[in-house]
């Protein structure tokens, strides 16, 4: 009898025994997981949907726009500066160029093309208040706009993800220490807008993108340009974010691409 009621009073404990610290980690970890996947897909979902994206985030013609410009190499840099000189400079601002860590040229291409449009800026004003101004003054008026262009286009460089004859093998190492680079950096920055146009170098920079809106820190909208050598196919990171759909602009320069690529937004050459 005495053993029946030990018994009975075992059983009892057992069923109503608070739950180990490892599982009650591994319960928490588990809503985690869902959660970030939940919230991903809901991104994933929400992507491109212009409608819903401005009811969240209305702005006005005169609020600035963080804009973060991905930079390749040659002629992914040519096509991105054609695309760049056409923004708005007082609205798309302050700017971010990024490059790839031994790119070596694109950043000082940036760099003039911001000079070249502080010299036309102050080149207008002058002409607006010239007739008035001593050359002193018109002198101090330059310098004063070329120092504030200045301070609007910031130049930064990231880890690539794969280099020119590098092997897929060894890639995938140097991709994720680019994505955490690239995270870093797009985490600090809260671009806006992200605006690439093909190169390897943008893939880490709109994935870090991609996780700055599932944290919900910033809603960026990512604009992709597939390069106008793309005629028949897309390039290997354009082919990604079309499956995954990352992007919620994509524009391409061929109407064969259009036609092949559903969802696609042609958009004609650039250059």
């Amino acid at each position: 009898m005495a053993a029946a009621v030990v018994s009975a009073e075992h059983v009892a404990s057992s069923s109503f025994s608070l739950p180990s610290s490892s599982s009650l980690y591994f319960h928490l970890l588990s809503v985690l997981v869902a959660l970030v996947v939940a919230r991903a897909v809901f991104v994933l979902l929400q992507t491109g949907r212009s409608p819903w994206r401005a009811c969240r985030q209305r702005r006005g013609p005169k609020e600035k726009v963080r804009t973060l410009i991905v930079l390749g190499s040659g002629g992914h840099t040519a096509e991105m500066l054609s695309l760049v000189k056409a923004l708005d400079f007082d609205r798309y601002q302050p700017r971010w160029y990024v490059a790839g860590a031994t790119d070596k040229l694109s950043l000082s291409k940036a760099a003039a093309l911001e000079e070249q449009k502080a010299l036309t800026s102050a080149e207008e004003a002058e002409k607006v208040t010239g007739n008035n101004r001593s050359s002193n003054e018109i002198g101090s008026l330059r310098t004063g706009l070329m120092e504030c262009k200045e301070a609007k286009a910031h130049f930064l460089k990231v880890y690539r993800s794969r280099e020119v004859g590098q092997s897929y093998f060894t890639s995938v190492g140097s991709t994720l220490l680019a994505c955490a680079h690239a995270a870093y950096l797009v985490f600090r920055v809260r671009p806006d807008v992200i605006v690439c146009n093909g190169p390897g170098t943008c893939l880490p920079v709109c994935v870090a993108g991609f996780l700055l809106k599932v944290t919900g820190l910033r809603w960026v909208t990512m604009i992709f340009v597939e390069s106008v050598c793309r005629v028949q196919k897309l390039s290997l990171t354009g082919i990604l974010f079309y499956k995954f759909r990352l992007m919620d602009q994509f524009y391409v320069q061929w109407e064969s691409l259009l036609q092949k690529y559903p969802g696609t937004i042609f958009v004609g050459r650039v250059m």
